[in-house]
């Protein structure tokens, strides 16, 4: 057998496409596509506003298998454009001549930025950027970019407003299985690794028996007037305990608006029904006992890492604040997470 003449460089993506390669593959469109929350959302919002669609121009920034584009065209757009740069997009054109939406779309590959539309305007923008904790691997600014760049004054965009939400749990099985699992492994001591892994938030489904405060809306994105700068942001949280018990977490999640003439809305939190974004957990260092009536003061800070404007670097500052007003308030702690 010959060897293959082919350096380690090129066998490799480079770091820059991986975020675009990692969409090419059909597991992550059949997980999202398989997501109703999400993806019938999408269709309610779009088909119930069938008249804000008749006859416009659409762009669907990062179209994927061209679904929601389809959707603005069983609308009666007269026009879809769906932009992506994976090579999914190879697929999404087979699908669209498939279901006989050829003459109403036109895809093109490449990055948003760069590409050139047969249009010098549209008037809605439709895209599911939203990623983890809203804004982890988002294409909210790339979505931005096209708002800025596309839509006519007064145009559209599905959905327009997300919602970011915090709330406590108790989560010590879990927490002793992600967490302190590293105290003792086979008789070893790892806690190394314990001190490292507690700085990256959990992304998974947390059971809503798990709640253990109301919840907080710490930030709120309006899609047609917010800025790059805006997602970058510091803004205090307050929560309430609605009964006795430990402090393991803070979980946080997300709610999405579709704001046409039919409004159509879907949550993400523990509340709600599942989705693919699941919800984000921010493990304490220390666990704190709570009496109902308890309140967790603090603050939240986000910011796009340096080295990747995809990934997330986020602080959390808190106190624990008893109803009793006998028993101290904690110390100011803040705790440091990377999603990345």
């Amino acid at each position: 057998m010959s060897e293959m003449n082919v350096s380690p460089d090129a066998a490799f993506p480079k770091s820059g496409d991986y975020y675009f390669d990692s969409y090419a593959h059909f597991g992550i469109h059949e997980e999202m596509l398989k997501d109703e929350v999400r993806t019938v959302s999408y269709r309610n919002a779009i088909l119930r506003n069938k008249h804000l669609f008749e006859g416009k121009v659409v762009l669907d920034v990062g179209c994927g298998t061209g679904i929601l584009s389809m959707f603005a065209a069983q609308a009666g757009a007269r026009l879809v454009i769906g932009v992506d740069m994976s090579g999914i997009i190879e697929q999404a054109r087979k699908i669209v001549k498939a279901n006989g939406f050829e003459n109403q779309i036109i895809l093109l590959q490449g990055k948003m930025e760069e590409v050139q539309l047969p249009v010098d305007k549209v008037d809605i923008i439709i895209s599911e950027w939203m990623g983890y904790f809203l804004l982890y691997e988002s294409m909210l600014d790339t979505v931005l970019y096209a708002r800025d760049r596309y839509l006519v004054p007064g145009g559209r965009i599905f959905p327009d407003k997300a919602t970011m939400v915090i709330t406590a749990i108790e989560d010590a099985e879990y927490k002793d299985e992600k967490i302190n699992f590293w105290d003792d492994v086979y008789g070893f001591d790892m806690s190394c690794i314990k001190e490292t892994a507690i700085h990256e938030p959990l992304v998974d489904i947390v059971a809503s028996k798990a709640v253990v405060s109301d919840e907080c809306t710490f930030k709120t994105i309006d899609i047609l007037t917010c800025t790059k700068d805006d997602l970058t942001f510091s803004v205090p949280f307050n929560l309430k305990l609605t009964r006795s018990d430990y402090v393991h977490a803070l979980l946080a999640f997300f709610d999405i608006e579709f704001g046409g003439d039919r409004v159509v809305t879907f949550g993400t939190g523990p509340f709600d029904k599942s989705t693919h974004w699941k919800q984000t957990v921010f493990y304490l260092p220390e666990d704190f006992c709570c009496d109902q009536g308890d309140q967790i003061n603090g603050k939240l800070i986000c910011r796009p890492n340096s080295k990747n404007h995809r990934h997330l670097d986020i602080a959390i500052e808190y106190e624990h604040v008893p109803v009793n007003e006998d028993k101290p308030k904690s110390d100011l702690k803040t705790m440091i997470y990377y999603m990345s």
